[in-house]
């Protein structure tokens, strides 16, 4: 059996498979970077902006509770507070259409759990 000498490699399908996975990278890239909940935030003429490390709380136009992207029901939602420290950074972002019982709910049993390092995150007119 002859053996060829190897001369050369050809990357041109190498090349098309990663074109292809970098694609794949930023088209996901953009959609983690938006965000899966849609919520429009009401607005505000002044607003003092500090990147808080924490957790975020979500109020949807439905009235619907998202905590940390999970959907929960007022109960289970106040179960899992309890067992976290109260020194905890929470952001709360509600829709500018949410119901406002939706919100107090939410606010009230932060009232009631103690946390005090609560902000509402808004956009600025």
């Amino acid at each position: 059996m002859e053996e060829r000498e190897f001369k050369d490699i050809n990357v041109i399908p190498l090349v098309d498979i990663m074109l292809v996975l970098l694609t794949i990278v930023l088209i996901t890239a953009t959609f983690v970077v938006q965000g899966s909940i849609p919520v429009q935030l009401p607005t505000a003429k002044s607003q003092e902006s500090k990147q808080l490390k924490g957790i975020e709380i979500v109020i949807t136009k439905d009235g619907n509770i998202l905590f940390e992207g999970k959907k929960l029901d007022l109960d289970e939602f106040e179960r899992i507070l309890s067992g976290m420290s109260r020194d905890t950074n929470i952001k709360l972002l509600a829709d500018k259409d949410a119901s406002v019982q939706s919100l107090v709910s939410v606010l009230d049993v932060l009232k009631r759990l103690n946390f005090a390092k609560v902000s509402i995150r808004t956009e600025i007119k």
